[in-house]
């Protein structure tokens, strides 16, 4: 009888067998872990959004808040070294932000004047691209600095349930 080296077929039919049970466990929690990151990134930015809607104000005060998300930031390329802020382009968010969509979700920005000629109020929404795939909640700010969300991914309301 001669020596065989080497694997049979139902031995490699085994091991892809494990392995396939091994991604099918692995693979939802990856998900999860991409969307709780996905919404970290999402309140992170909204934080950041608040304290520029902020600067804006102070560096000019007869407008007051951002009238819009790109007033915030400006033209990709456009906040060089040196570059001098307006109104139209602040850039005190990165372009990437003031496009509206960083890791898997929307961002909505807009400055109002309630009873004033400049805008003293604004809001700040934050909705995932892909309910279920991108993030779970939606996120909501406005000049009170508290961020709220809702749990069905909607854009939530100043009635919504504060972070934590």
């Amino acid at each position: 009888m001669k020596k065989q080296k080497g694997f049979s077929l139902i031995e490699l039919l085994i091991v892809v067998a494990i392995i396939l049970i091994i991604a099918a466990i692995a693979i939802p929690n990856l998900m999860r872990s991409r969307m709780a990151a996905n919404e970290s990134s999402a309140v992170g930015s909204v934080r950041t959004i608040n304290t520029s809607m902020v600067a804006y104000a102070a560096a000019f005060p007869d407008t007051g808040y951002a009238a819009t998300l790109v007033a915030l930031g400006g033209a990709v390329g456009g906040c060089l070294p040196g570059t001098v802020a307006t109104i139209a382009a602040a850039c005190l968010i990165d372009p990437t932000l003031a496009a509206g969509a960083k890791s898997g979700y929307n961002f909505a920005a807009a400055g109002a004047a309630v009873g004033a000629t400049v805008n003293n109020t604004y809001t700040v929404t934050a909705v995932p691209q892909g309910i279920g795939s991108t993030g779970n909640r939606g996120f909501y700010s406005d000049q009170s600095g508290v961020i709220r969300y809702s749990l069905n991914g909607a854009a939530p309301t100043t009635a919504s349930s504060p972070l934590q």
